[in-house]
């Protein structure tokens, strides 16, 4: 099970931290995306690292913003938002896969990850 937190409302340059937290099963060695959904839209990747090497892909329109990493004491995947901005405003999915594709393979939307948390609300106000 993943579960994420860390959502909430934020000023337009604002900056969050979302954590996803695995239970049941240790992250170590799962590659993890992040991913957001706004209503009307289609999900789009945001972030993620490989499993294996810790490599990281981002979609263009938050390199430099955000930064997705992960702590093995804690089990948990972390993705660091700063500067953020309105379109930033969804919801924020992590996923967990226990292959071996590059990063930029599990960024993308059809990537069929092993599990999926919830979601966390993230609102950028403009």
């Amino acid at each position: 099970q993943l579960v994420e937190s860390g959502g909430g409302l934020v000023q337009t340059g604002g900056s969050l931290t979302l954590s996803c937290l695995a239970s049941g099963f240790t992250l170590d060695g799962y590659s993890i995306g992040w991913f957001r959904q706004v209503p009307g839209k289609e999900q789009e990747s945001v972030a993620c690292i490989r499993g294996t090497t810790d490599m990281t892909y981002y979609r263009d329109s938050i390199k430099g913003r955000f930064t997705i990493s992960r702590d093995k004491s804690k089990n948990t995947v972390y993705l660091q938002m700063n500067s953020l901005k309105p379109e930033d405003t969804g919801v924020y999915f992590c996923a967990a896969d226990s292959g071996d594709a590059g990063a930029r393979t599990l960024c993308t939307v059809d990537y069929a990850f092993d599990f999926w948390g919830q979601g966390t609300q993230v609102t950028v106000s403009s």
